[in-house]
């Protein structure tokens, strides 16, 4: 007696279902809608929205690609260990402003009006800070000086990740 298989079509359809419900990564010039901009202020109180890149995926495709940035607006990356973190513009169609922030969110670093690079291979200039960062700013190149931002200034910022701020009063800890 032989034993009863399902027809392949029946396995072939539940397969294509199953690629076709499958979610469609955005495109490189796109970012879905539904994540939110984050609000970073300025020493002088400007604020700038900017996109989160905190995965893998997001930070390495950072800014590619894109034909331009609306004023007051970039890309922030958070990065889980603070290191000197480097940065190339491969793919970038825009110049940019470069800024590396540690973790207590001060400016260690800026690289100024970094220029687009259109090579094909892998020998786009590296840019690197001196000291390690958490965070990187990528803005349109001339916001840094726009916005009056140096070396040693605190921006202002929350991430989604992080903790809401504490209420407890100066020397004690929070319940």
């Amino acid at each position: 007696m032989r034993k009863k298989f399902p027809a392949r079509p029946v396995r072939l359809a539940a397969v294509l279902g199953l690629i076709v419900s499958l979610p469609v990564p955005a495109g490189p010039a796109q970012r879905p809608a539904e994540d939110p901009l984050i609000a970073v202020t300025t020493p002088q109180g400007t604020v700038v929205m900017v996109e989160l890149a905190d995965t893998v995926e997001e930070r390495a495709r950072g800014l590619m690609f894109r034909p331009s940035l609306e004023k007051n607006r970039g890309m922030l990356f958070a990065f889980a260990e603070p290191q000197p973190w480097s940065f190339w513009m491969k793919n970038t169609r825009i110049s940019l402003d470069i800024i590396w922030i540690n973790q207590k969110k001060k400016i260690v670093h800026i690289e100024r009006n970094v220029p687009t690079c259109s090579r094909t291979d892998d020998g786009c200039p590296q840019y690197q800070p001196n000291e390690n960062a958490s965070y990187v700013l990528e803005l349109a190149a001339g916001s840094a000086d726009a916005l009056q931002l140096q070396r040693g200034a605190t921006l202002r910022f929350q991430l989604p990740s992080d903790p809401p701020a504490s209420r407890a009063r100066p020397g004690r800890a929070a319940p």
